[in-house]
């Protein structure tokens, strides 16, 4: 068993890859987060995020690359990975027909949690389940049994938490308080690594990455990502706005014409060409438009537009 981070990266791996029917759904990723970290890790669906988790913790075995995990390998040491590390699938995991307390007493057993009555007593504490912990997991709303899937991922103390899309279903309050107790956690030292597809969530990240068939085609902070994208905005007010995205779809140095509420986001990766091509657009007087910074959200658009499908 040979650790190769250093004390402050949690994940440290090179050139991870796996493939399934022809189809490499994770191709040569590097990646790094550091201790006490949430690092947000996007893509659409079907990009490879659910399999590169799934090898972080040691449930699948990459066909290639190397790297550490916690300072554990994870192609040799996959079994002291999975129990210093907490995973929350997409689909929330625990009995239905078990309660609440009874839910956290299995997993507790599962991990040989010492002091395992104490420990299930704080968890129920913690997550506010006082006075509910008899209640039957499968008789939660959605909210409350992602308060116990995120319970049962703690219970053993894990040095690493992977959440798959775990705010999914739930609604903006419970997704609010949810990210709450997850940046609390993160201040205690605890290291997160989350995927999501709300934009609003990957601005809360402190560092993140997107990945489109299986490919790692951006990470950094926020600022890092827009500024590395080199994308020029303009932001588009006035009538008829659908009709002049289809004018405008097609028209050289235009990469993208996004709708953002009552605006249009007319994107180009030229700032000059996009001035130039939209000049006789932007001179008639019909509609405002402004220079805006781009968003991270115009950022993902342009880079899922411009990845590549990946069977090989």
């Amino acid at each position: 068993m040979i650790a190769h981070t250093q004390p402050s990266d949690v994940i440290d791996v090179v050139g991870i890859t796996k493939s399934f029917s022809g189809k490499r759904e994770v191709n040569a990723i590097d990646l790094r987060v550091r201790r006490g970290e949430i690092f947000g890790f996007l893509g659409p669906n079907g990009s490879g995020k659910t399999t590169f988790i799934r090898m972080l913790c040691g449930l699948l075995t990459p066909e290639s690359g190397s790297g550490t995990c916690l300072g554990y390998d994870v192609i040799r040491d996959q079994r002291e990975i999975r129990a210093r590390v907490g995973y929350m699938t997409q689909k929330f995991s625990f009995y239905e027909d078990l309660s609440i307390r009874e839910n956290l007493d299995f997993i507790a057993r599962l991990y040989a949690v010492e002091n395992r009555r104490q420990a299930v007593d704080a968890s129920i504490e913690r997550l506010g389940f006082q006075g509910r912990s008899g209640q039957l997991a499968g008789e939660l709303s959605g909210d409350w049994k992602q308060r116990l899937a995120l319970a049962t991922c703690l219970i053993h103390s894990p040095q690493l938490l992977l959440l798959d899309e775990p705010t999914a279903g739930v609604d903006p309050k419970a997704r609010r308080e949810f990210w709450e107790q997850i940046h609390g956690l993160a201040n205690e030292g605890l290291t997160v690594l989350i995927t999501t597809h709300y934009m609003d969530e990957a601005e809360r990240c402190h560092r993140l990455a997107y990945i489109a068939y299986g490919t790692l085609l951006a990470r950094g902070t926020v600022d890092e990502v827009v500024a590395s994208a080199g994308l020029s905005t303009w932001e588009v007010a006035g009538p008829g706005l659908n009709e002049l995205a289809r004018e405008l779809r097609p028209v050289e140095g235009v990469r993208q014409v996004v709708p953002f509420g009552n605006t249009l986001h007319v994107t180009g990766s030229n700032a000059h060409a996009l001035d130039s091509f939209t000049s006789p657009w932007r001179t008639r007087g019909t509609h405002q438009w402004t220079r805006v910074p781009s968003r991270l959200e115009d950022v993902f658009i342009h880079l899922m537009d411009s990845a590549r499908d990946n069977f090989s």
